[in-house]
């Protein structure tokens, strides 16, 4: 019953790692480049400004204390 139990462990292993080079040898042929005209990579403002605030807004919940006293009596 264990040897059972490990061949079929064995087996489930080895499908799931040999499928997805399976599906990439199957898809290798049929895909091709395409020429794209007029796209550059230059001009990217959004991302890197996106990145700068997450960094800030992250050192600052970093640094502060949490020591918020009550503001009513």
């Amino acid at each position: 019953m264990k040897l059972g139990k490990l061949l079929a462990s064995a087996t489930v292993a080895a499908s799931l790692v040999s499928a997805p080079v399976m599906a990439q040898a199957a898809t290798a042929d049929l895909r091709s480049s395409a020429d794209v005209e007029g796209e550059s990579l230059s001009g990217g403002f959004l991302v890197p400004a996106l990145a700068i605030l997450a960094v800030i807004l992250g050192v600052i919940v970093l640094v502060d204390d949490g020591d918020d006293a009550p503001v009513s009596p």
